[in-house]
């Protein structure tokens, strides 16, 4: 497996996102699967995994923290806090709620070190920006607990280059995660220049655009009921359907080019930047080994740019997430710009 700089770490091109095991697109994996999913990745070589609190509210951390404990030296080990599943009304009934406060951040940091079966994390991530609380104050509370030697590093997700910077100002941060793929261009904006000058690894998640260029999800009336991508304009039915005429073209460029849809999506990534880490998830044991294929995929210019013609923020139908969950993150788009 290659490996790539992350911060202080050196670890596989190819990451795994863990949360697809309990978590946004429908009902969770057996505990038995997930252990499955986890060692295979081990065992062929991914030294970067990837969860968070809010993943099944705790249900992720814990089958990682179960599954990965005898193996932790073998591992970079990431995490994210200010968004989580609380108990608001008093019924029992978690809902998931952002707060970035220092109090909050370090007490979910105590409950992610239980959870984990770990003394520390290696990539600690403010998942979402809680804009009531100054970024700085966020952050700072981050870097008290890499001093208090609870988290090693302090990362940020979906945040805009210029409170990426601000943030950076405040304390080092390792790394930035965000939605990258073909289909969502937005860190092209700004953050992916703002990353390479400041020194920040960028974190791709939801590489194979959730699972749209894996090609196999052609109805999406099929989705479960509880899947967030029917939550997802470019998923609604109409919007989707302009999307699939995409894939022929880009379909045609793998057989071109001698892989699969999957393994193309990810080696277009890995060929935009060295500080780019992708993360794919999956709950398939083949799926998995078929995405880190993807280290031996070679892309020409010509391809390369066949591709980014074909698939980029003009030619994809419908936004890509709803206004609420727009509102939720700080990450710069193609129509603010516009305006």
């Amino acid at each position: 497996m290659q490996q790539r700089n992350l911060g202080p770490f050196s670890v596989s091109a190819i990451g795994l996102g863990c949360m697809n095991l309990s978590h946004a697109y429908g009902a969770p994996v057996s505990a038995e699967q997930g252990e499955r999913v986890l060692l295979a990745a081990l065992d062929a070589g991914v030294t970067l995994f990837d969860t968070a609190t809010l993943y099944g509210f705790g249900a992720n951390e814990t089958l990682v923290g179960r599954v990965m404990k005898q193996h932790r030296s073998r591992f970079t080990l990431a995490s994210k806090c200010g968004m989580q599943g609380v108990d608001v009304a008093g019924d029992g009934k978690l809902v998931r709620v952002i707060d970035g406060r220092p109090d909050t951040l370090r007490k979910t940091c105590e409950d992610s070190l239980r959870r984990l079966q770990t003394d520390v994390i290696d990539l600690y991530y403010l998942h979402r920006w809680d804009k009531s609380v100054p970024i700085e104050e966020s952050v700072g509370a981050l870097g008290e607990l890499v001093r208090r030697g609870h988290i090693r590093t302090v990362g940020l997700s979906e945040v805009s280059a210029a409170t990426l910077r601000r943030a950076h100002a405040e304390f080092p941060i390792t790394a930035m995660q965000t939605e990258y793929s073909l289909w969502t261009r937005n860190p092209e904006i700004a953050v992916l220049d703002a990353c390479r000058e400041l020194g920040v690894a960028f974190v791709a998640f939801s590489p194979v655009a959730r699972g749209f260029l894996c090609g196999g999800l052609t109805d999406v009336s099929t989705l479960d009921a509880k899947d967030i991508r029917r939550a997802m304009p470019r998923f609604a039915p109409e919007a989707y359907a302009a999307n699939l005429k995409l894939l022929d073209g880009y379909q045609a460029i793998a057989r071109d080019v001698g892989c699969t849809p999957a393994q193309l999506a990810l080696a277009w990534l890995l060929h935009q930047g060295e500080h780019i880490i992708p993360i794919p998830g999956t709950t398939n044991v083949e799926h998995l080994h078929d995405d880190l294929g993807a280290v031996n995929v070679r892309l020409d210019a010509a391809t390369m740019e066949r591709l980014g013609a074909l698939i980029n923020e003009r030619t994809v139908v419908g936004n890509r997430y709803n206004a609420q969950s727009a509102r939720e993150v700080d990450t710069e788009t193609f129509e603010d710009r516009a305006a």
